[in-house]
């Protein structure tokens, strides 16, 4: 599918003269004083691979849009549902029902028409992850919570490829974001993940890893959490946080500007309890007391399935 194919979700169509009058440096020169021009020229020839346009990967891509980059590779097969309403950047009424890869790609064509944009509506997977992590510099992990084999091969291939990925999501009412260079610590290593673990393991082992603090556990309601329906709390202003967060580390990631602290730190916002921790988890998940949470939240959902 091509972007021209899509139809722009906008209830008007600027004028002939607007439309001459756009230009790119027009369109993010209020970037300037943070950016200068070399380096948004750079962000312009950047390509940047966002997988999932859900809750966190849509706002990703809006995010990265406004900086100015001006490629990107984007993929997910779902559809907008009404239950996406709450956090989804693309999610309203007139789109109920429509591949989220192309509504999210038809809402970066009108903030940037100049954009750059590959589209991936089938499910990621060994026969295409190449084909989507083609020339990119950049992975950015917006794919569901729960669906950790795909990441995990995301992570690894990217990592193979000396592409550097971030994930970044919504945990209670803070933003998390892990950022991976692929010559540190490796996403399989820091989240101590490996073929032998069970889906609730894997889903453990991710949810103690982007979230070492925990911050989110005096009113989070783990009741709520369903990981046979893959179900679970998540807010619009996390998923804000969370891309803001991701953004930052990408400028930098992208601009070669200083020092990128990834895995093994990690980074938590949570302004509903005005914390914020960017520390190094010494061991990633192998740390004692990492293993003491993953055994204490696999032994409640365990038991939670059970009965």
């Amino acid at each position: 599918m091509t972007i021209d194919s899509i139809s722009p979700l906008r209830a008007a169509t600027p004028s002939p003269e607007d439309a001459a009058a756009w230009s790119y440096d027009a369109a993010f020169c209020r970037n300037r004083g943070l950016i200068n021009s070399a380096e948004q020229e750079k962000l312009r020839n950047s390509r940047v691979a966002v997988a999932g346009m859900g809750g966190v990967g849509g706002i990703d891509l809006v995010t990265l849009a406004r900086l100015g980059i001006g490629k990107f590779t984007i993929a997910d097969p779902d559809s907008f549902e009404i239950s996406n309403t709450n956090r989804q950047y693309g999610a309203a009424f007139s789109t109920l029902g429509s591949m989220k890869a192309d509504v999210m790609a038809a809402i970066v064509k009108d903030i940037n028409p100049e954009v750059d944009i590959r589209i991936f509506t089938e499910p990621l997977g060994p026969g295409n992850v190449e084909a989507f992590l083609q020339d990119a510099d950049l992975l950015v992990d917006g794919i569901d919570f729960f669906a950790m084999d795909i990441r995990r091969m995301l992570f690894n291939r990217a990592a193979a490829k000396g592409i550097y990925g971030i994930t970044a999501g919504p945990v209670g009412f803070s933003g998390v974001c892990i950022a991976f260079d692929p010559n540190g610590m490796t996403f399989d290593r820091y989240f101590d993940l490996s073929d032998t673990l069970d889906e609730v393991e894997k889903v453990v082992a991710f949810v103690a890893g982007v979230a070492p603090k925990a911050t989110q556990r005096s009113y989070l309601d783990m009741s709520a959490v369903d990981v046979n329906a893959h179900v679970g709390p998540s807010s619009s202003l996390a998923c804000q946080l969370a891309a803001g967060t991701m953004a930052a580390q990408a400028v930098k990631i992208l601009l070669k500007r200083g020092r990128v602290l990834a895995a093994p730190y990690y980074h938590q916002f949570d302004p509903y309890l005005n914390r914020y921790a960017c520390s190094r988890l010494i061991g990633g998940n192998r740390n004692p007391l990492q293993r003491l949470k993953r055994w204490l939240i696999t032994r409640y959902l365990r038991r939670r399935l059970s009965g």
